[in-house]
């Protein structure tokens, strides 16, 4: 399929999520909040103690990122409102389209919802005791991993966030494309795997992983585990404020500047969208 046939699906899907109830925008944010948290703690449960060693280190990321790619397929297929797919809501927007209240008002409820399906399974991860898993190496590095994203700068943070929601943009772009279910697994399997391997930040798959990180870290066995494998000032980062602040705020931003400007208006100046109006 052309890109500019795509740019219309994608512009058409944005006016449709403008147009969406409030508590229908909650409820499939939670959903989607909830799938990939469970590809992020499942990355973390199948490649921890690869990623704890510096040699096996790479291998880790690649192992973890063939894992991820299931919670994006689970809010493509299955359906659920995601922030960061949802960016691109900035094509119809200026295509006129949608208001930008309706955008900001998309944006909002479904980050809250976001939120709270990915606090939901961080919780249930951590009352599981599943973080006890080779011999609490997995409750150290979900603590470590927390600690090292809280510990980015701002710029940093920022960076990271345009490169990863570029991909993941991508992949829901390529997604719009498939004709059918398997396609669309394809599509966004390999760009998903890449961007986990490049260790990009994702705003909603950091919801899960930093807040499972602060729960792990008020286990004292998890938190003795993280010393093992991280410095004393590498785990002071860790804290609710810096999750908001120095994580998710700039990753946020970052997200919305990959997925809303390089993917979708990049193709909508591409395709000359704008000059398309809602009769």
């Amino acid at each position: 399929m052309p890109p500019c046939e795509i740019a219309q699906i994608i512009s058409d899907s944005g006016v449709a999520k403008a147009a969406k109830s409030a508590a229908a925008l909650f409820i499939l944010g939670i959903l989607a909040g909830v799938y990939i948290a469970f590809a992020s703690e499942g990355s973390t449960m199948a490649a921890f103690n690869l990623l704890a060693k510096p040699e096996t280190f790479g291998l880790g990321r690649c192992l973890a990122g063939a894992i991820f790619p299931g919670g994006l397929m689970l809010v493509v297929i299955a359906g659920g409102e995601l922030f960061t797919g949802n960016t691109m809501m900035l094509l119809p927007l200026c295509q006129h389209r949608i208001n930008i209240f309706g955008m900001l008002r998309n944006w909002c409820i479904v980050y809250l919802g976001n939120l709270a399906g990915s606090l939901f399974v961080a919780f249930l991860i951590y009352q599981s005791g599943q973080l006890n898993g080779g011999n609490a190496l997995l409750g150290g590095m979900t603590i470590k991993i927390a600690a090292a994203k809280c510990g980015l700068t701002f710029m940093e943070a920022f960076s990271l966030g345009i490169l990863c929601n570029w991909l993941v943009c991508l992949a829901v772009w390529m997604a719009a494309a498939a004709k059918d279910v398997a396609g669309k697994i394809f599509a966004v399997y390999f760009p998903i795997w890449l961007f986990i391997t490049s260790g990009f930040e994702h705003s909603v798959a950091n919801m899960y992983y930093i807040s499972a990180g602060l729960f792990a870290a008020a286990n004292p066995v998890w938190r003795e585990s993280a010393m093992t494998v991280a410095k004393p000032e590498m785990l002071s980062a860790l804290t609710w404020s810096n999750f908001f602040t120095a994580n998710l705020l700039p990753v946020t931003l970052g997200n919305i500047v990959g997925g809303g400007l390089f993917v979708a208006l990049a193709y909508g100046f591409a395709c000359n969208a704008f000059s398309l109006k809602n009769e």
